[in-house]
């Protein structure tokens, strides 16, 4: 059944990318500079720079990058935010066009959240860990670095990852959360 549905939904096929905790996802680094994240991602894709909006006068200026892979796409596979004084520090990963992302041996990109939350339950149970819940109440592995966040694919709210560290004034990934990630239920497919 997941699989005829994640096949409609365009998620066959996607890439897959590792995650280091506080180092990055795929060719992504935390820390590179806009022309760097640009670089890295033109083999992926086309990419695109914009401005984000200083909604908070304690970071500094900010740049959204996103990138699509290469193909008609009607919404980026990955945003990318990068800080004048910190370089890339998050990268959004969409729930249908965006590559796999694993944490340990846990899917996290493009799932059912009440299917990713009972994966997440019995992960810890098994390797006795834990897990933690967002604000909105999407669970998600027990890192500082990953911020669950839900996206409206249909009627279907599927899990769209959030890989973080610390930015420029703040003292958390939460915290530091670009003002455009805020949105309920992030981008609809």
């Amino acid at each position: 059944m997941a699989g005829k549905a994640e096949a409609d939904l365009g998620f066959a096929g996607r890439d897959e990318w590792p995650y280091a905790p506080a180092v990055g996802v795929g060719p992504l680094r935390f820390g590179m500079t806009v022309d760097e994240v640009v670089e890295a991602a033109e083999t992926l894709g086309q990419t695109k720079v914009s401005d984000c909006a200083s909604d908070h006068a304690i970071f500094s200026p900010t740049w959204k990058v996103e990138v699509r892979r290469h193909g008609p796409a009607p919404s980026p596979s990955a945003t990318t935010y990068v800080s004048q004084a910190v370089g890339l520090f998050c990268i959004a990963v969409d729930a249908v066009y965006g590559p796999q992302v694993a944490y340990d041996g846990i899917p996290l990109v493009g799932r059912d959240l009440s299917e990713l939350e009972s994966d997440a339950i019995a992960h810890a149970e098994a390797m006795d860990v834990y897990f933690r819940y967002t604000p909105e109440g999407y669970a998600g592995p027990d890192d500082p670095g990953v911020v669950m966040r839900g996206q409206l694919v249909g009627p279907v709210l599927r899990s769209r990852p959030l890989f973080m560290v610390t930015r420029d004034g703040a003292n958390t990934e939460w915290d530091s959360m670009p003002s455009e990630e805020y949105r309920l239920n992030g981008p609809t497919a």
